[in-house]
């Protein structure tokens, strides 16, 4: 009971200490119901530029029109920092795809990205075949050789169709008082807020294959044979699609491939289980970069004045899958924090400390670009480059659409004290507060990147809307599904925290080198 009144009183102090800048609260307020550019910002990043598939020449005229915005709007020394990426870039520039009998309609279906283009339209006699799921691999090689000759020349489909059953529960839009809660207390999330509670895929049994190492093996299997087209399930409900990538990135060692509706897939399995011929035609052109082995992160500021050389961040990822225009994941998230930095810099004040937005390529295909950037600029904890010690914090945020509700930083819980202070004048906007988090685990989104590194990431908890259920990574991820009240809410609110962590006298309180936890060691990641 002692020890909890002494945090309670600690909690206090801190939140007594911290003085609030109200007119710069009620500034940002009026700046944003004035004249909002966040809607116009992505807008430019979906629907212009987008899908943004790092490495793509969309991503990078994505980039360079975030750069030239943030200088037009009056931030100094915006640039593209490069990085190896390591994979050419790829883009699909048409597709198109028909079930041509014993019916004739059109297929809805994405391309899977790192894959080749048709040899003009692929037209052939679909075949279905079912691999076994966990095999050893003695089961695995038994059965492709006795399936081989199924497959040359054909549009091959693998699997059979899942049973997607219908929902009866409502998914709700808005986190109600128990989830946020929850959340507060550090269950769920991405090392943080943001993200899906997804369970790790269960470890194969001793001497069984993995998912993926079967599904390499069909790869080459289908590039052997023959095959002229791989047809995967998208298996999700109401036409939704998710289409990731060749994990290989090398497109010699794939068919090419495309991930068909759910509908779709299930229809043609059922004809084809009544014995019925079916026949089916793709022509896809897609085109490969090898400029995109080098990609960029976009970097801007707002200088500072007495503290120039401690910086607060901000920032999300501009990468995006290709199956839709990537607005909720992450343009939007990308348009607040842009418009959250122009709303700072519509102040005319100076902040005592360097504001730098950060706009991420590659965070798809594994917080690359963040961890580049944490790598080249910060070090870690243990290897600390000279910039380790001026970092406040980075925030970040890449949930969809919805309001921001907390926050969670890696640090002490006088860190989330600090921040809570902060984020409490944005109440009525939806805010109830703040985490602390001790996890160096990377995973879900960019703020990791900097946890991992002992750095102060924080992530900010949104409202779910139709994140996880509907956009994320879906062919429905477009400007539509958008809430332009919530996303100019979080401008203001980013914006007035961000604010606040430049202006303080010191600096957020950090893990001391006693408390800092352990870095996950590869492996355990």
């Amino acid at each position: 009971m002692r020890l909890a009144l002494l945090l309670l009183a600690s909690a206090l102090l801190v939140t007594a200490e911290e003085r609030i800048n109200s007119d710069v609260n009620q500034k940002l307020r009026k700046e944003e119901a004035a004249n909002s550019q966040v809607m116009k910002t992505l807008h430019m990043l979906t629907d212009r530029y987008g899908p943004r598939l790092t490495g793509s020449p969309n991503h990078e005229a994505a980039a360079k029109w975030a750069r030239d915005k943030m200088t037009e709007w009056g931030l100094k020394n915006a640039h593209l920092e490069s990085w190896d990426f390591g994979h050419p870039g790829w883009l699909n520039e048409r597709a198109s795809g028909y079930v041509t009998a014993p019916v004739k309609d059109n297929l809805v279906f994405e391309v899977l990205s790192w894959t080749p283009s048709t040899k003009g339209a692929a037209k052939s006699q679909a075949v279905l075949v079912d691999p076994p799921k966990t095999p050893t691999q003695e089961e695995l090689t038994a059965w492709l050789a006795a399936n081989k000759d199924k497959v040359s020349g054909r549009i091959v489909m693998v699997g059979k169709p899942t049973v997607v059953p219908v929902n009866f529960t409502a998914v709700a839009k808005r986190m109600d008082d128990e989830a946020l809660q929850r959340r507060l207390s550090g269950q769920g999330g991405p090392g943080g807020p943001g993200g899906p509670n997804r369970t790790p895929p269960a470890k194969p049994e001793p001497g069984k294959l993995t998912a993926a190492q079967v599904n390499t093996q069909l790869d080459e299997w289908l590039v052997a044979g023959g095959a002229l087209v791989r047809v995967n399930d998208a298996a999700m409900a109401h036409g939704m699609v998710r289409a990731f990538n060749n994990r290989s990135y090398d497109l010699a060692k794939v068919v090419p491939t495309v991930v068909l509706r759910n509908e779709d897939y299930g229809r043609i399995a059922r004809l084809l289980d009544d014995g019925e011929k079916v026949e089916m035609e793709f022509d896809i052109t897609n085109h490969v970069y090898p400029e995109g082995k080098t990609t960029y992160n976009v970097v801007a500021e707002i200088p500072g004045t007495d503290k120039a050389d401690e910086v607060v961040m901000l920032g999300g990822h501009l990468d995006s899958w290709h199956s839709a225009t990537g607005a909720t994941d992450n343009g939007i998230g990308s348009s607040m924090m842009m418009e959250a930095a122009r709303l700072i810099q519509s102040l005319g004040e100076k902040p005592r400390r360097t504001i730098r937005i950060a706009l991420w390529s590659a965070e798809e295909q594994g917080l690359l670009g963040s961890q580049a950037y944490v790598k080249e600029h910060f070090g870690t904890f243990e290897e600390p480059k000279a910039e380790f010690g001026k970092l406040v914090a980075y925030f970040n945020i890449d949930s969809g659409t919805g309001r921001v509700r907390m926050a969670n930083v890696f640090g002490p819980q006088e860190a989330a004290d600090v921040l809570k202070s902060a984020l409490d004048p944005f109440a009525d906007l939806g805010v109830a507060g703040a985490s602390a988090s001790k996890s160096r685990r990377t995973g879900g989104t960019d703020s990791t990147s900097f946890n991992a590194a002992g750095l102060a990431g924080i992530g900010l908890g949104q409202d779910p809307i139709e994140y996880f259920g509907t956009t994320w990574h879906t062919n429905l991820d477009t400007y539509e599904r958008i809430v332009p009240e919530d996303a100019m809410n979080a401008s203001i609110v980013i914006a007035g925290a961000v604010w606040h962590l430049a202006n303080r006298d010191e600096m957020l309180p950090r893990f001391t080198k006693e408390q800092m936890p352990e870095p996950v060691k590869p492996g355990r990641d």
